[in-house]
């Protein structure tokens, strides 16, 4: 550490100092330091600062093409210095622009000109040219809006008055998806760092591992248990495929699985991350704040919908495992109480966590806090398999933590934009009205419609800006229409996610597929098939609510009960096994009773038909596997061994 630590140009010991910044300040504001101490600061002060560090950062360290560089030339060095000097100064003297914003002073004018220009061009270096398209549009909307034909027809604005109001008002770029990126995602961040530092990351793999690596296509569901586990933390399926991707697609290839699959597995995995409270990446926060409910709720409503989308992708491995004969990970003799023995001192951050956030209803940000204090205590007093938090190490938790925000800060900096315009112009109004009377009173449309502009949308984005973009955009229209608030961001959610395995551009299904040395289109479909369930699941929670926890505890199990029967039919008919290969007429049948067992109310079915169609099902697929000797007539394949 200490040779890396030396070997450091002086543009690295500046991102260095501006990401540990980042960290502190962010550490700072929720300990409300700056109260204690007599000073006012408001909220959008903070947040210029962070944004400037994020652009600084940014434009020192990642060139015109993205990709990180050794050497900073003039022009960048020339934006970063701008960046920093106009936000450092609107940090600054925030209260009096904000004062004089009425009057439209050329101070603001600077100001915004510099964050919309600066944060246009991170974005298209960090986000891709997909996001930046996207922010772009609605920005030349803005200006031609007056001009535009029919509905959509918007509030003139100048060039000046975008800038002023895109890269200013607090209703735009300063508010709250980068006040919640800022200042509680941040913290989640920061915990999930010191988690890996300290050797938690090499415990979460060994306990997945442990638990399910000797069970019945074990190298399988290692990856869904630890990917889930990683994903929920880290905030990113992308990142999260290279990381735990590294590990459990070579030991899935080995098991038997095909490459197209082991890929599918670990993109789905990985993606069902997003999805699965309590922590949800980041999108849980963000949900919280434009829905103005507890974060509790979202994470309750959130918990059948995440376990019965692990539940469909745990019965196709274990299926697939049955029908090819894969069996368990051979290679790995890890014991559950050993790890958990090495290891315990891990599950008390996670358990202070869980306990600040559904026992002491504590906010998302101070739970963060407290767990991390916890983990530091554990790391430095306990190590895991050689692996604890040091001083070096713990110094350069902050730099990680503090470089990873910056994407994510651009991000919901360029939703922040589009956000902007949508108020401005009145567009956000006429896009609901324009959807909604565009299918009438047809809701399964409607969903149909929303669901493929999610995915459209969500396509080459990180999960919070797929989730602001689409909470901005499409989540009023279901509103609207009659869905109730908390289903109808999940289900954006749900489809904005499905982008990451939806080809054609399903970057979590790709970069498996780079693991893997398999097709990235082969691998796109596979992981579509293996999460078809993620398809279905947010038009079952919206006819059903009961499914969201909304009702009775009675009618939540029951309508669970029911999907988790469809899903396991519908499964059972894709893979074409159970118990024993499914001839086509089989198969057919399966699906279709999985399909009417779903408790879909909205395609006009009776709840008491679903009901019984659960029963039927369920009944024949216990039948099937007791009247059914062995699964030896299923060939074996070989194991392959990974190259």
């Amino acid at each position: 550490m200490t040779e890396v630590a030396t070997s450091k140009t002086p543009v690295q010991w500046i991102i260095a100092g501006l990401a540990t910044t980042m960290v502190l300040a962010c550490i700072l504001w929720n300990i409300e330091a700056h109260t204690r101490l007599g000073f006012a600061i408001l909220r959008q002060q903070y947040m210029a600062l962070q944004l400037g560090l994020a652009l600084t950062i940014a434009f020192l360290q990642y060139g015109p093409d993205g990709k990180p560089k050794a050497r900073v030339g003039w022009l960048d060095g020339l934006i970063a210095a701008t960046a920093f000097m106009v936000l450092l100064y609107a940090a600054w003297d925030f209260a009096w622009l904000l004062k004089e914003q009425a009057y439209r002073p050329w101070q603001i004018t600077l100001v915004g000109a510099v964050v919309t220009v600066s944060v246009m061009e991170g974005i298209r270096r960090r986000a891709g040219w997909m996001l930046f398209a996207i922010v772009a549009v609605f920005l030349v909307y803005a200006l031609f809006a007056d001009k535009v034909p029919g509905k959509l027809i918007g509030k003139e604005l100048t060039p000046e008055r975008l800038v002023q109001y895109v890269g200013f008002d607090p209703s735009a770029v300063f508010s709250s998806p980068l006040a919640v990126g800022t200042i509680i995602v941040l913290l989640f961040v920061f915990f999930g760092q010191l988690l890996f530092a300290a050797g938690g990351g090499a415990f979460l793999t060994d306990l997945a591992m442990a638990m399910t690596g000797r069970s019945r296509g074990g190298s399988a569901k290692v990856a869904i248990v630890g990917s889930a586990l990683f994903g929920s933390i880290s905030g990113s399926a992308v990142s999260n495929v290279a990381t735990t991707g590294v590990i459990t697609i070579p030991l899935m290839k080995r098991g038997g699985y095909t490459d197209e699959d082991a890929g599918g597995i670990e993109a789905v995995a990985s993606t069902g991350g997003q999805l699965t409270p309590p922590i949800m990446g980041a999108a849980a926060f963000l949900m919280a704040e434009f829905l103005e409910i507890p974060y509790v709720t979202v994470a309750s409503a959130a918990l059948i919908p995440a376990i019965l989308y692990y539940l469909g992708v745990f019965l196709q491995v274990d299926l697939i495992a049955q029908r090819d004969g894969i069996h368990n990970v051979e290679a790995e003799k890890l014991q559950t109480r050993q790890v958990l023995a090495d290891g315990w001192h891990f599950l008390l951050p996670f358990a202070i966590l869980l306990f600040a956030l559904f026992g002491l209803r504590m906010d998302p940000e101070d739970s963060a806090l407290l767990a991390s204090l916890a983990v530091i205590a554990a790391g430095f007093l306990r190590g895991y398999r050689g692996d604890r938090l040091t001083l070096a190490g713990f110094g350069e938790v902050f730099v990680n933590t503090g470089k990873s925000m910056v994407d994510l800060i651009l991000v919901v900096a360029a939703a922040g934009f589009v956000i902007g315009v949508l108020n401005v112009t009145g567009l956000g109004f006429a896009l609901t009205l324009l959807l909604v009377d565009s299918v009438g009173s047809n809701i399964v449309l409607l969903l149909a419609i929303s669901a493929v502009i999610c995915i459209i949308l969500g396509m080459g984005m990180p999960t919070s800006g797929v989730y602001v973009l689409l909470a901005a955009l499409v989540a009023p229209s279901l509103v609207e229409a009659g869905v109730q608030p908390i289903a109808a961001h999940l289900f954006i959610l749900y489809f904005g996610m499905m982008s990451m395995i939806t080809p054609p551009v399903a970057l979590a299904a790709f970069a498996a597929a780079a693991i893997t040395g398999a097709g990235a289109l082969a691998t796109g479909v596979a992981a579509m098939r293996i999460g078809w369930a993620a398809f279905i699941l947010p038009f079952a929670f919206v006819a059903t609510p009961a499914l969201l926890l909304e009702g009775s505890l009675a009618a939540s199990l029951f309508a669970a009960g029911l999907t988790a029967v469809g899903i396991a039919a519908v499964t059972a008919g894709i893979v074409g096994y159970w118990g024993r290969r499914l001839n086509g007429v089989l198969r057919l049948g399966a699906v279709a009773l999985g399909f009417l067992t779903l408790p879909l109310g909205f395609i006009g079915l009776p709840d008491a038909l679903h009901a019984v169609a659960g029963v039927v099902t369920a009944a024949l697929g216990v039948a099937l596997i007791y009247f059914t000797s062995t699964p030896a007539d299923a060939p074996l394949r070989q194991s392959r061994r990974a190259d």
